[in-house]
């Protein structure tokens, strides 16, 4: 049987180029994503690239009990799951003060609990092959707070964490667990899946001006974003070690970021980070 993948939230973004990218590599690719309907641009590339028999549309809401119950009787029926790329998700921005508790939980129930839901369902097949890769998209905000996105960064920050105890558990089983960390790649995560709390959008919020000069930063910096194929090529990559790493930082500056937070003191960080943004 062909080496079959998972990838989730793959209608657009660094999932639709996952699909594709695994599919080009021989994998029998189950494309997952809320609405089946927005798959058209996925399988018009599938088809110009002669993969579309490679690719299977698949409907699975991470968010929703029903969805993951039909998606957990799918993976019960395979006989190998070799990779999980574990990718819906979508950002929550805003200002702490502003943001209602709910759109913390409904932020964490996409990239945290569905994200762990996908996983469970997939966790028993792996382990009975003693076989499988799971790869987890986090962001550098998994490493780096930023303002105005802390129901993301949090998420991320998460993610990293539960990401670190599965490795640990599952190495012994031959499952291995990756973090792909990307900085900024041009997909509609900034756009289209960034979702600003209404408050802070608002001219009488007290943070407007703050909010107005992150999303000036953000569209200052959108000529440098990265070329989002390098991600998924990455994670193909991956998919292919034998013995991948942990985790996987990705774009232009990312590792320097990383670097320096680590080594500077946290007033020095922060008198940086703030001299530009405010």
């Amino acid at each position: 049987m062909k080496e079959t993948a998972v990838v989730t939230g793959a209608s657009s973004g660094f999932g639709l180029l996952t699909a594709l990218e695994l599919a080009q590599q021989g994998f029998y690719v189950f494309a997952a994503m809320r609405n089946p309907e927005k798959g058209s641009e996925l399988v018009r590339k599938a088809e110009a690239i002669g993969v579309s028999e490679q690719i299977e549309i698949l409907q699975l809401d991470v968010t929703k009990e029903e969805s993951i119950d039909n998606f957990k009787g799918l993976v019960q029926h395979m006989s190998r799951l070799d990779v999980l790329v574990n990718n819906a998700g979508y950002a929550g921005a805003g200002f702490v003060e502003e943001i209602p508790l709910s759109e913390y939980r409904t932020q964490f129930e996409t990239n945290v609990f569905g994200l762990i839901a996908v996983t469970q369902a997939c966790l028993p097949v792996m382990r009975a092959n003693r076989k499988g890769k799971i790869i987890n998209v986090s962001s550098i905000s998994g490493k780096i707070g930023f303002p105005g996105l802390s129901p993301y960064v949090a998420s991320k920050h998460a993610l990293e964490g539960w990401s670190e105890c599965l490795r640990l558990e599952m190495k012994p089983f031959g499952v291995e667990v990756s973090l792909v960390e990307p900085g900024s790649f041009k997909t509609n995560i900034w756009s289209t899946g960034k979702q600003i709390t209404e408050k802070s959008l608002q001219v009488d919020s007290p943070y407007y001006s703050y909010m107005q000069k992150l999303d000036n930063e953000l569209k200052r910096g959108e000529s440098s974003y990265g070329d989002p194929t390098d991600v998924a090529k990455m994670i193909a990559e991956i998919a292919r070690a034998k013995e991948p790493s942990l985790r996987y930082p990705i774009g232009k500056g990312v590792r320097t970021s990383l670097a320096l937070k680590n080594v500077l003191s946290w007033k020095r960080w922060e008198r940086i980070f703030l001299k530009k943004l405010t």
